[in-house]
Formats: C-alpha cells, sequence, structure tokens
C-alpha cells in the first residue's frame, strides 16, 4: 500500500511524536509514505476567521500539489484531525460547488498548480481500519499489551462533521485495534466529546472542566489512546493545571494510537518518541 502523506505544521513541532511513530507503524507494516512535496499549512483554524476563500485555498493547494505528483497512491493521508478536517472541506466543498473550485484554482494559478478533485483524503485512523484491519495487526503483534487497559479518545475533528468511517456519537473504530494487540478496552462515555480545543487559550477555565471530564472518566484505565495533536497537547499538557482546579490528582498518561500500536508490533519506545510525551508513560517505556 502506498499513500500521499499530508503531515501538517503540528507533526512538525508540539507533536513531532506523532509523525515519528506514524512513519515507525505504517513502515512496520509496508505501508509506503509519499510526503506531498512543497506541502505548507491548512489554514488550522485562523484562516477561517480571516477569509472563507482562503480558508479553501490553503488547504486546496496541497490537495493541488498531491494531484500533480507523478505516483500511483490514489489516496492522502493526514494523521492530525485538524488538518484532515480542512484538507476535507476543501475536497467535498469545490467538489459541489463548481464557482468555488473556480475561484480556487484562479487564486493556486499563479503557481501554476489546478485542483481538479482527484485524490481522496483519508484520516490515519480511516487507514489503520479500513485498509489494514485488525487482523493484520494482530498478525504482526509481536509484544503482548495484555497488561493495559486503554481508552480510546477520538475528539471532535476525526469524525465530524463528515461521517466517512465511524458514528462520530459512539465511535468504535478504534477498539479492534486495541484489542488486537491485546489490550483491554475502557468503557466510558467520553470518547468523542470535545477537550475544548483552542478555549484552554482564550477561556482556559472552561476547557480545563472539560479536561478534567475526560481524565475523571479515564480513572482505571492506563492510559487515554488519542488521534489528533490538540486533543493529546490539552490532555497531557495542562495536568497540572486542571488537577488543581478540579481539586484531586487527575494525571493520566496520554500516548498517540500509532505510539500504542508501534508498540504491540515490536517497536522500541525511541522508535515511537515516547520521550517526547508530556504525561507520564514510564509504564510503557522499558
Amino acid at each position: 500500500m502506498k499513500y500521499l502523506y499530508y503531515p501538517g505544521c503540528s507533526l512538525e513541532g508540539t507533536a513531532r511524536e506523532y509523525d515519528h511513530a506514524t512513519r515507525a507503524l505504517l513502515g512496520a507494516l509496508d505501508v509506503e509514505l509519499v510526503e506531498i512535496e512543497g506541502w505548507t499549512c491548512c489554514g488550522a483554524s485562523a484562516a477561517e476567521g480571516q477569509s472563507e476563500l482562503l480558508s479553501i485555498a490553503l488547504p486546496a493547494r496541497n490537495l493541488a500539489l498531491a494531484e500533480a505528483m507523478d505516483e500511483k497512491a490514489a489516496d492522502i493521508l493526514v494523521p492530525c484531525s485538524a488538518c484532515y478536517l480542512n484538507l476535507k472541506r476543501a475536497a467535498e466543498e469545490t467538489a459541489k460547488e463548481p464557482a468555488l473550485l473556480s475561484k480556487v484554482n484562479a487564486a493556486l494559478e499563479p503557481e501554476g498548480l489546478v485542483l481538479r478533485g482527484k485524490k481522496r483524503v483519508r484520516h490515519l485512523l480511516d487507514v489503520l481500519t479500513t485498509d489494514i484491519g485488525a487482523a493484520e495487526l494482530a498478525a504482526r503483534v509481536r509484544t503482548g499489551m495484555d497488561a493495559y487497559t486503554v481508552a480510546p479518545y477520538y475528539g471532535c475533528q476525526c469524525l465530524r462533521p463528515y461521517v466517512v468511517f465511524d458514528d462520530p456519537e459512539a465511535p468504535t473504530s478504534m477498539e479492534p485495534l486495541l484489542l488486537a494487540t491485546g489490550a483491554a478496552v475502557h468503557e466510558w462515555h467520553m470518547a468523542a466529546q470535545c477537550c475544548g480545543a483552542s478555549l484552554m487559550n482564550i477561556r482556559p477555565e472552561i476547557a480545563r472542566e472539560m479536561v478534567a471530564a475526560i481524565l475523571s472518566g479515564a480513572r482505571g484505565a492506563d492510559a487515554i489512546v488519542t488521534v489528533c495533536p490538540m486533543c493529546q497537547m490539552n490532555l497531557e499538557g495542562y495536568q497540572n493545571a486542571v488537577s488543581r482546579a478540579a481539586g484531586r490528582d487527575l494525571h493520566q498518561a496520554i500516548v498517540y494510537l500509532p505510539q500504542f500500536l508501534g508498540l504491540a508490533l515490536g517497536l522500541s519506545p525511541a522508535d515511537l518518541s515516547l520521550d517526547l510525551n508530556l504525561s507520564g508513560v514510564s509504564a510503557f517505556v522499558s
């Protein structure tokens, strides 16, 4: 299998461990990633506040770059949920609105780029679930994770508003992958609840309450497993402040899904950059 790869800005900065683990895991699964040449920021959450056209043109540029590459890979794989949402939105909106597509292509014309809608945008979780699957993963397990109970946390943006590979209200796509490693899945109702996202910067008191509810719901689990850099940052980066505000200890290990799966496949903590995680992951490092 081969995919065009869009890492996005976070995976080159605060979420480098997510990028490293994604590449390592997929390499161990014999999946080839071809990074999109010359990719740039998708606009994150800031572009839409400046210009609706800009918020589409920025991710559309990356789609056009992918189309221009002479690769047989049909799909674009995106690990970051925010990037996935932005690229997916650009693909969907330009496909159904010819006038918008014309405006976007006019914006791309100075670079000689044209968006034709040839590439499908896929989230990493979708690829792991749909294209690889739990059975293939189980066949490659080298280190059973039977000692661990983990809480799958999806967040908002890989599931909403585009219902592609899972139910956004009651997601289950991570569970077979985790069970394939031998781990137990923590039963909870917070898997698709919002972590507060950028509220942690502008209304931290609200975001802390949202994160506290998620961390509280995961009590009894050995770790929360995530697929989103923003969720990972909120859940692991503010545990001291959240615990103080809540008046109780809510510290919890937070790991990315490819980190946990990679350990099961026999990859080392160094391969998966577990040393870059902010929360206590000593139980997974030997």
